[in-house]
């Protein structure tokens, strides 16, 4: 059996937008801060050559801000904050993929056509 941070990439791919924006939904961050956050959800090690370019995707679209904040003794660093637009996306989000997973669920539960239970 995989340890269960090792998500499949395909699945990663799909879940990857809420997550970040559920992130920010608790307030502006950057970066760094994201990717610990998911990792400790239990999502796993979201590299920065994938999540980035998510950020890049999602600020485009105007679901999230951009803001440069000075550094205390470093450099400075860009904050991430969700907008009105992603919250709101983010809560059709959620709301289709709690339907599409309930759905998924129920289907690979179904008994198999010999009668075997695919979760046994």
């Amino acid at each position: 059996m995989t340890d269960d941070r090792e998500w499949p990439g395909e699945w990663l791919r799909g879940v990857l937008p809420q997550a970040v924006l559920r992130v920010l939904d608790d307030g502006p961050t950057y970066g760094y801060a994201i990717a610990t956050r998911l990792a400790e959800a239990g999502i796993g090690e979201i590299k920065g050559g994938t999540l980035y370019p998510l950020l890049g995707r999602l600020e485009a679209a105007g679901h999230v801000t951009v803001e440069w904040r000075a550094g205390e003794g470093g450099p400075g660093r860009k904050y991430y904050e969700i907008s009105p637009e992603g919250r709101r996306h983010l809560l059709d989000l959620v709301a289709r993929w709690t339907r599409f997973a309930a759905v998924v669920d129920a289907h690979l539960a179904a008994p198999a056509p010999g009668g075997e239970d695919p979760r046994a």
